[in-house]
């Protein structure tokens, strides 16, 4: 039987020259008792087909009933869980779950509204912190606060608005579970937007995904058993042939090749590059030790006595090679990254690059940071430019701007070169801070987090183009990360840290995979979830908060991993 039916449904905004289509002739029916998910890049529409269903917007033309009528508005049978928390900050977890009863059902008995109340905390595991308020609460712990709310309002639908991605990937996989158990107990319909294909896959029994033009795309039955447990599925054939299904139909439908490459580089000198001659005879040299880390430390003064944060970290890098830092949160490992920027002073050992110390910020290490930190004002042509009219002072004025140039194409801005930062999507943000990183001609790449602001689909757009313009580079480069296929996609080498304080190398991973990698290619790769094994087993070992430096991992017997040295 169908709950939720979308009959010929098309959504606009704005009127006449302005009028905007975002779905476009919608035939959708969500089942009873379903778990169904809707699955796309942002701007497909996702979020309004939600809005559709809650009653919160209304169709141009079409029609969206719930059980054969008409949504004129919302309802307590369709409960919503949004990306954000909308908790009412002066009250307490109990208050705000409890002014959600009394809203629904101002005719029930105290007795019985409290005891919904305490039901619904306890299924989302705050007993314990029923009387603090949401200022006191982890991102986390507010989200789990909305799902009890939206449950104890007794939905017959519950809708679900990207609810887990403003989250730490820990904490989104531990939320996602508990949503899976939740729904299994109660058997509710769920409608769950998401941009994360693991998560679709884990959650669902039918996931549609969503074309860039507004239309339904193609649908996928979810044929898994349940419960799904994250780490059987890496071994399960099942899951990973529909992930690879659904990773290419949405990297077909929604990320073109958009790099160009019609400019060509001029041959300019930057002024932290060596001369020739030098470079020559010092390349056998510094070939295999080309940045080296030299047990260097990290430690704040506190009140109660100094902290080491990062203990021991101890790594050669080759020139040219793209090196992974992954590790749980807190573990140091974007203290490692400024520390080699020159951005954070490092209490013990040193770091040497190219055969000099590093001592403080220099353009010959490029960072891209999580937020670009553009001038909003300036086009992305004028924020390429300051960077590299300090770095090739010897080039024309018509050399450096072919330098801005060719970096804004390659990334995929030949059209927008002229556009303010200001107007900017994240994600177009992020290009040019690629650009911009790129177009210095650093001796070393620092990436921290680059992509973590941005939807997975997003990021998996942008990784392409980082390997693109690395593959025509091949700068050295080290990346921080918390996504595992992001670490190895981009990677050489993954190197995985304990977890703080004192954290420290735990154990690296050689990849050995074939370049120019892309993330289709990766998918049909037979050694690829080998290689996730290795860095989830790591991950998982440390992830109730195991300290100290760590044992090798086990590891499949195929590919290779190392204990750091």
């Amino acid at each position: 039987m169908s709950v939720i039916e979308f009959k010929n449904v098309s959504k606009s905004f704005g009127q006449g020259t302005e009028e905007t289509p975002v779905l476009q002739n919608v035939d959708l029916a969500v089942e009873e008792g379903e778990f169904l998910v809707l699955l796309g890049f942002s701007g497909t529409g996702k979020t309004t087909l939600i809005n559709l269903m809650a009653g919160l917007e209304f169709p141009t033309s079409g029609a969206v009933t719930f059980k054969g009528e008409r949504i004129e508005g919302p309802g307590p049978e369709r409960g919503v869980i949004f990306q954000n928390y909308s908790l009412m900050p002066w009250l307490t977890v109990h208050g705000n779950v409890m002014l959600a009863l009394e809203a629904v059902f101002p005719k029930m008995p105290k007795a019985e509204k409290e005891e919904k109340v305490a039901h619904y905390i306890k299924m989302v595991g705050l007993s314990h912190a029923v009387g603090r308020r949401p200022a006191e609460l982890s991102g986390g712990m507010r989200q789990r606060v909305n799902v009890a709310r939206a449950l104890a309002m007794n939905p017959e639908v519950l809708l679900l608005d990207e609810p887990l991605s403003a989250l730490d990937a820990l904490t989104r996989a531990n939320l996602g579970d508990e949503i899976e158990a939740i729904w299994q107990a109660d058997k509710k319909t769920c409608v769950l937007i998401t941009n994360d294909v693991d998560e679709a896959i884990l959650l669902a029994d039918r996931i549609i995904a969503l074309n860039p033009d507004g239309t339904l795309g193609r649908e996928f039955k979810v044929d898994l058993e349940r419960p799904r447990n994250r780490g059987e599925m890496n071994h399960d054939d099942t899951f990973k042939k529909l992930r690879a299904e659904v990773t290419k139909y949405l990297m077909d439908v929604g990320i073109e090749a958009k790099t160009e490459g019609s400019r060509q580089l001029p041959n300019v000198t930057a002024i932290h590059n060596l001369p020739t001659a030098v470079a020559e005879a010092a390349a056998s040299r510094l070939e295999d030790k080309y940045l080296e880390f030299s047990r260097i430390h990290k430690i704040y003064p506190t009140p109660k006595g100094p902290l080491t944060v990062v203990e021991d970290f101890d790594l050669n890098v080759k020139k040219g090679e793209f090196i992974s830092l992954i590790g749980h949160s807190g573990c140091g490992k974007s203290t490692v990254l400024t520390m080699t920027a020159g951005l954070n002073a490092i209490s013990k050992g040193g770091i040497i690059l190219d055969g000099k110390e590093v001592v403080e910020a220099d353009p010959e290490r490029a960072v891209v940071f999580q937020s670009p930190n553009l001038f909003p004002w300036l086009s992305a042509r004028e924020n390429v430019a300051i960077g590299v009219d300090k770095v090739y002072p010897k080039a024309s004025r018509a050399e450096r701007q072919d330098v801005v140039d060719y970096y804004l194409e390659r990334v995929g801005l030949g059209d927008a070169m002229d556009k303010s930062a200001s107007d900017m999507s994240n994600g177009m943000r992020q290009r040019v801070g690629i650009a911009r990183a790129f177009a210095l001609s650093p001796k070393l790449l620092l990436l921290d987090e680059p992509f973590g602001m941005l939807d997975s689909l997003t990021r998996w757009e942008l990784q392409e183009v980082l390997m693109e313009v690395w593959d025509r580079t091949k700068v050295t480069a080290i990346c921080v990360t918390h996504d595992v296929d992001e670490a190895i996609l981009l990677a050489d080498r993954v190197v995985m840290m304990t977890n703080g304080p004192q954290a420290t190398i735990g154990q690296i991973t050689n990849v050995d995979l074939p370049r120019p990698r892309t993330r289709k290619a990766l998918l049909e790769h037979p050694d690829y979830y080998l290689y996730r094994e290795q860095v989830l087993n790591f991950l998982e070992e440390y992830e109730h908060g195991k300290q100290g430096k760590s044992e090798t991992a086990k590891a499949p017997a195929k590919p290779g991993s190392q204990k750091a040295a």
